[in-house]
């Protein structure tokens, strides 16, 4: 066939439509996908028990061989396990017809919510009977960071929906971890391009893993042949997470996919006027001109992204609620101006602007993505940039969870423990706090008076307006350490 086409794997506890949005996806942009479901998959976890990881690799293997026979150019593409399995094919079957996609791969396991003690497996593993009797089982935030698909997935578990795996057996851990030593040897063997997608809070694993891959199957001759995309608003689930839509542009932007497809949309048509182009554009350049961020993404969508390049305090890609208050601890001394005439294609315009910030006058362009009257993302692209690095100084923000984000997702979990029923007053600010930090500013409209419970807990949230994300999760943290301690004391 001469249509290219992709294969997809999918992860551990899933099945072959884990990645049904990324098919769709792909289907629009013009690749024929193919998938499979793994050996002790879409049945019972209890299947899982006498699988081997050279069971998982032999199935991707014959898949593989009879994907490819049936096209020219054939790229691979794996979720979670999946992606060491992709990376493990492209490694011995000498991929070279096409390039190899890695979606948060588990190269190291050591997320921000896997427990200390995860380093004893080994040790279980030896106990005899006890890889297959004991159950690891699926836990929040279930990879989830959007706190609405969280509950629908927790909602899918209670009601014991098929969709996923709860629990695998330990044995089938001890699989992926003697699969995890494959993909560490010989990574420079690696020949085709690779895309590696990782989230910076990712619960399961670090970004370690990322650069893991990156930094090996790029190594020598084949300097550069492994990049990285960095999500910065999803957990481990990076296609149906906050950045999915990201996540697809980047994925179609690899395969140079049309610039329709990438953006998943046709891009031909901004579905505005001119002049509803030119009324977003300067509404977009007046709240730059007043250094207000704020303003700026009130214009944008739910997942308006800026992207600030370099290596400084100011680098990163601010997406959402959530990062805007980081954003604006160093934006306040920044602002823009001298916009030049923008050049308008489709749905992006090129603006030439100036950053000003203190002595700092910085000229360079920005490249709005625009559509149905919203902006979709703004970029930032200075002519030197290592003007603006020596001027910020500092360094991007590391990787994985703040201090107070740890602590907050541990107090989360502790809730979940306390014995004693709280007062009513204590629940609502439980509540209220939590939201504060997980969503930031209440939003959407306000209950009916036919829904008193509802109301009073909006009502709750709303009272915490201003209140920054880093505070309710320190006043979240203490409160439920303080409940927790009282439980004790009386215990």
């Amino acid at each position: 066939m001469s249509e290219p086409a992709v294969f997809l794997i999918h992860g551990l506890g899933g099945t072959q439509y884990d990645l049904g949005s990324m098919h769709k996806r792909l289907k629009r942009a013009g690749f024929v996908t193919h998938s499979l479901t793994l050996p002790g998959h879409g049945t019972r976890p209890e299947d899982l028990a006498g699988v081997h990881a050279e069971d998982w690799l032999e199935a991707v293997r014959t898949r593989y061989l009879e994907v490819i026979a049936q096209h020219e150019v054939v790229h691979l593409m794996g979720m979670c396990m999946g992606s060491l399995l992709a990376v493990e094919t492209a490694k011995r079957e000498r991929h070279t017809r096409g390039r190899l996609i890695a979606l948060a791969p588990p190269v190291f396991i050591d997320g921000w919510a896997t427990p200390w003690y995860r380093m004893l497996r080994p040790l279980l593993y030896l106990l005899p009977g006890v890889p297959q009797r004991m159950r690891v089982e699926e836990e929040e935030p279930f990879g989830i960071r959007n706190e609405q698909l969280r509950e629908i997935v927790k909602a899918k578990f209670a009601r014991g929906d098929a969709f996923h795996y709860q629990w695998v057996p330990l044995a089938c851990i001890r699989e992926v971890d003697r699969l995890r030593g494959f993909v560490m040897k010989g990574l420079e063997r690696v020949p085709c391009p690779t895309l590696v997608v990782h989230a910076r809070r990712d619960e399961l694993t670090s970004l370690r893993s990322a650069h893991y891959l990156v930094e090996h199957i790029g190594k020598g001759k084949r300097a550069g042949q492994a990049r990285m995309v960095i999500l910065e608003n999803s957990y481990h689930m990076v296609c149906v997470d906050n950045d999915r839509e990201f996540v697809a542009s980047r994925v179609l932007e690899f395969l140079e996919a049309t610039a329709g497809a990438s953006l998943g949309m046709a891009v031909d048509d901004a579905r505005m006027t001119p002049a509803q182009i030119a009324e977003l554009l300067d509404h977009a350049q007046d709240a730059l001109t007043r250094g207000d961020f704020g303003a700026l993404y009130a214009r944008g969508t739910d997942t308006f992204a800026w992207f600030h390049p370099g290596a400084n305090r100011a680098t990163g890609v601010y997406r959402g609620n959530d990062t805007l208050a980081r954003l604006q601890a160093w934006a306040g001394e920044v602002s823009y101006t001298a916009f030049g005439l923008p050049v308008v294609n489709a749905g992006m315009a090129v603006v030439p602007a100036t950053l000003q910030a203190g002595p700092l006058v910085s000229q360079g362009v920005i490249a709005f993505v625009l559509r149905d009257g919203r902006l979709l993302e703004a970029r930032w692209f200075p002519d030197d940039v290592a003007l603006e690095d020596a001027h910020f100084g500092g360094a991007p923000l590391e990787a994985g969870p703040t201090p107070a984000e740890r602590a907050f997702a541990s107090a989360s979990a502790l809730s979940k423990t306390l014995r004693k029923a709280l007062d009513e007053a204590t629940l609502l600010k439980l509540y209220a706090l939590y939201k504060q930090a997980g969503s930031g500013d209440a939003n959407g409209e306000r209950p009916g008076v036919f829904d008193p419970v509802a109301r009073a807990k909006y009502d709750a949230w709303a009272a915490l307006h201003g209140l920054p994300r880093e505070r309710a999760m320190q006043q979240y943290t203490a409160l439920v350490n303080q409940l927790k301690a009282a439980e004790a004391q009386h215990a």
